[in-house]
């Protein structure tokens, strides 16, 4: 029997090979050879092979050789975000959106978070971890700089706290709005009196910073009425801050829900100039978007704040 010659109709697309979009994916994220090999478990040389039949399937070299590394080209570039979003819908599709019984959850979450939110939400969340997910554990881990390496890669589930721009690789869900005050020691030479922005700006203060930023948005204000604080200790935890506080004469600016428990027995007053209020979020990598146990953790911290 002679084997069938199927006629292919002229000007029909190629088929894709999924598998070369989640690689074409990595590459642009991890912007080299090496780390996208690295998070595909490949070899370099799978993964070179790789980006040459995604160069001769998109007519374009993808990936270009700046200095020490690699840069997209304006095409890749351009693709970036819609191939996220594709991989991570099939992703998604793949994965499933099942439910699942948190009584038989076995799973470590990691958490990166500031201690003011630990101490102000940590024991609730922790207490319902214990009753629905008793084989399930919680770890806190401190901030450092905003990179999404740690949530894409699932060594962070969910990074907790005034969280700025990150990118649209990143899910960002606001959990509150918490306004600052000012918190000074019992028998400060301000206690029991009105504090005036004059008054504010006589002793010196503490900045909480996980960057180790000495200004903020207090500073913006005192500004726009001619007035400058001095701020002589930066640290990046609220209980550390308070307690140079608790035992100075100087002054800190905190979160009020936050530190709510921080503040028992100090002196706490409204500030005397204008500030916003700071958006406390969550944020997850969009990998995690339709995993069952990810979106029940979700929902656990969204019922501890609220």
């Amino acid at each position: 029997m002679q084997p069938v010659n199927r006629p292919v109709v002229s000007g029909s697309p190629p088929l894709v090979d999924m598998n070369l979009l989640v690689t074409l994916d990595a590459l642009l994220s991890e912007g080299s050879v090496a780390g996208a090999a690295q998070r595909m478990n490949l070899s370099p040389p799978a993964m070179s092979r790789q980006l040459t039949r995604i160069r001769h399937l998109l007519r374009d070299p993808v990936l270009v050789r700046a200095g020490r590394g690699l840069v997209p080209t304006p095409r890749a570039e351009a693709l970036r975000d819609r191939l996220r979003r594709l991989v991570q819908d099939a992703e998604a599709v793949i994965r499933g959106e099942g439910d699942i019984d948190p009584a038989m959850l076995e799973r470590s979450f990691c958490l990166r978070t500031n201690d003011g939110f630990v101490a102000a939400f940590g024991a609730a969340l922790a207490t319902i971890l214990a009753r629905e997910a008793p084989m399930a554990r919680l770890r806190f881990a401190p901030q450092g700089k905003e990179d999404v390496e740690p949530l894409r890669e699932g060594n962070v589930d969910l990074d907790i706290g005034a969280i700025g721009a990150m990118g649209p690789e990143v899910r960002l869900q606001t959990l509150l709005h918490d306004r600052f005050v000012g918190v000074i020691r019992q028998g400060h030479p301000l206690a029991g009196g009105v504090v005036t922005p004059e008054t504010f700006t006589t002793f010196p203060h503490v900045s909480v910073s996980r960057r180790g930023r000495f200004e903020g948005p207090v500073d913006g204000a005192l500004a726009a009425l001619g007035l400058k604080r001095t701020v002589s200790v930066a640290i990046a935890s609220f209980a550390d801050a308070l307690a140079v506080v608790r035992a100075s004469d100087h002054i800190a600016s905190v979160p009020a829900r936050l530190t709510q428990t921080l503040r028992d027995g100090m002196v706490t007053f409204d500030l005397p100039v204008r500030t916003d209020a700071v958006a406390i979020s969550m944020a997850w990598h969009p990998r995690f978007d339709a995993d069952p146990a990810h979106r029940w953790l979700r929902s656990r911290v969204r019922a501890c704040v609220h």
